[in-house]
């Protein structure tokens, strides 16, 4: 399906929308992979206004979960961040609020 573009020639608003979820995966990944795929997701999301996303990072040895946390304190992005009910994904989802 072809993209719908705006009459500047980039993507319109509504098909960018439609291509940035709520949640980024990032469970098995390397860390600076990781965090270069959120920093370019946190973006998309401040973009198109959403409110939150949940960050899913898994709990394994706690290496990636750490790095991503440390990275959200620190984004200019991110007015704050904090685990995922237990019900939502516990220790291994992080909710992150945009500014």
């Amino acid at each position: 399906m072809a993209k719908k573009k705006s009459p500047g020639g980039g993507e319109s608003r509504l098909m960018r929308q439609i291509s940035v979820s709520t949640e980024i995966h990032l469970r098995r990944m390397k860390v600076r992979d990781a965090l270069d795929k959120l920093d370019r997701y946190l973006g998309d999301a401040a973009v198109m206004g959403m409110p939150w996303v949940r960050v899913i990072h898994g709990k394994g040895t706690g290496v990636l979960k750490g790095a991503v946390l440390e990275f959200l304190s620190g984004h200019p992005l991110v007015g704050k961040h904090y685990a995922a009910s237990p019900s939502e994904g516990d220790g291994g989802v992080t909710i992150a609020e945009l500014q």
